[in-house]
């Protein structure tokens, strides 16, 4: 016979000290360290442990006692229980303190090198509404709060389009507003959510693996384009004939949208990188623009969400790599006249690799993704930018010394990896290049840290420029300049 698990402790009227990561706020206990998302520090509050191991545990706020002085209302009537914007309730000011501070503990703790001064954070001019890009998903069960299960409603239907909800694979939070992009993804999902309604149209069963409504993605574009990419599972011809029906009551309904596109997934996963894509009306693209140059964006290309904040973050790129540093002259002036070779890695549809194409001899991008090469190739084009130079597959494949010694010796080496960061063999290579800089842009810190510590016998880090992307989220991207030594 189990044994039956001894309840967790209710703990009351604790004082939340500070932020940790993963969006969460911490509280010592004697010598247990409790992490509690949805709280910030000065928060008084009443906990139920949810877990507990030796050193520490976890808890959620059962009972808000007295609200911290800094606290204030969040935006979103989704706020804490949709998985995202996780720290509306703390002023953007020590948002962006806490991710500065973030960075900072992860070079320190992880890395281990000598770190020069962190240069101020730059935060987004927009804290709303600044999304290019959001995915909803569809699905016949609707998540439900505890306070909704336990008043005991009952739902007229349990159809739902919105977010997937945490720790389910099959439920989706309903999602009434979103405040990360414009009103028009709001008026998008609840017209087709309507129009399933009224037509009767089935929403996928994650665990059938039926129905025909699966997912939505919507791309918004700051030259006036707006894609819509609807995900179906359809089996049936009669599915087909819905889709169809569908797709017209939305191009009808939206003249807005300049490219209208749907895929088949039948597959386990909602992934569509593998699948044909269909035009239904339009373009199989839109452009987004920067700096007078325009970049063709599909729906499988990758783009940084933010788009006005990607400016910033790639304004910062290129000063690192071509401009002065401890007084010395810019590198885009020394040696060669015609400037120096760029190997631009992770280049993805080539964002980076043509934004500073003016300032070097020749840009070498490496990308795994085959259809993003094409755009970043396209880009150029479209753009008159001839000194580029474009090759997909993985890049410990790719990036060997023998692809150093045919192209050339990079004079900089500017690097955007995944958020797992760089192979120990791409780290070997870049040693073994000896490029007088590296520009290392992050989406994790931790990992960039990592990456650091492997450089560190070549390099030194001389800039530290950490950039939010993401408001009311704990991410953040870091901008990392190293000099040879």
């Amino acid at each position: 016979m189990a044994r039956k698990r001894k309840p967790l402790p209710r703990i009351e009227g604790v004082k939340i000290q500070s932020i940790a990561a993963e969006g969460k706020s911490i509280v010592r206990i004697d010598d247990l360290v409790v992490f509690v998302p949805f709280v910030i520090p000065g928060d008084v509050v009443d906990l139920q442990l949810t877990k507990k191991k030796h050193s520490y545990a976890e808890a959620e706020a059962v009972r808000l006692v007295e609200p911290s002085p800094d606290r204030i209302a969040p935006v979103c009537p989704h706020f804490g229980v949709c998985g995202g914007c996780k720290w509306q309730m703390l002023p953007y000011e020590l948002q962006l303190a806490a991710k500065q501070q973030q960075v900072m503990d992860a070079l320190t703790r992880i890395g281990k090198v000598e770190l020069p001064a962190c240069s101020p954070i730059l935060g987004s001019k927009q804290t709303l509404e600044y999304r290019n890009k959001l995915e909803f998903g569809f699905a016949n069960r609707r998540w439900l709060t505890k306070e909704q299960i336990l008043s005991g409603e009952q739902f007229e239907r349990q159809e739902s389009v919105g977010y997937h909800a945490n720790g389910t694979f099959d439920k989706i939070l309903p999602i009434e507003e979103c405040h990360l992009m414009s009103p028009v993804n709001d008026r998008l999902r609840l017209a087709i959510r309507d129009y399933a309604y009224a037509h009767d149209l089935t929403f996928f069963d994650a665990r059938e693996h039926t129905g025909l409504l699966r997912g939505m993605m919507i791309r918004l574009s700051n030259t006036g384009g707006l894609m819509l990419l609807m995900q179906f599972c359809i089996a049936t011809p009669e599915e087909q004939e819905q889709a169809e029906a569908l797709l017209a009551f939305i191009r009808d309904s939206f003249p807005e949208i300049t490219s209208l596109l749907y895929v088949n997934n039948q597959k386990f996963n909602d992934t569509f990188s593998d699948l044909p894509v269909y035009v239904f009306s339009g373009d199989d693209h839109i452009f987004l623009e920067m700096e007078g140059l325009r970049f063709k964006v599909g729906p499988k290309s990758f783009y940084q969400t933010n788009t006005e904040q990607a400016y910033e973050l790639y304004k910062v790129a290129r000063e690192f790599a071509f401009g002065p540093v401890d007084g010395q002259d810019s590198l885009s002036s020394q040696g060669d006249l015609e400037g120096p070779l760029v190997y631009d890695l992770y280049t993805g549809t080539g964002t980076i690799a043509n934004f500073v194409a003016r300032q070097a001899r020749q840009v070498i991008g490496i990308e795994y993704v085959p259809e993003a090469i094409e755009d970043a190739k396209v880009n150029s084009q479209i753009n008159g930018i001839t000194n580029t130079l474009f090759y997909a597959g993985d890049m410990k494949d790719i990036l060997t010394n023998d692809f150093i010694s045919r192209h050339g010796r990079p004079d900089i080496i500017i690097t955007d990896p995944p958020r797992a960061g760089m192979h120990a063999d791409v780290v070997n290579v870049i040693l073994n290049a000896e490029p007088k800089r590296i520009v290392y842009v992050s989406c994790n810190p931790a990992t960039q840290a990592r990456d650091l510590s492997l450089l560190d016998v070549g390099y030194r880090v001389a800039r530290i420029q950490p950039v939010d992307m993401f408001p009311h989220t704990q991410h953040v991207e870091n901008v990392v300049l190293l000099e040879r030594r």
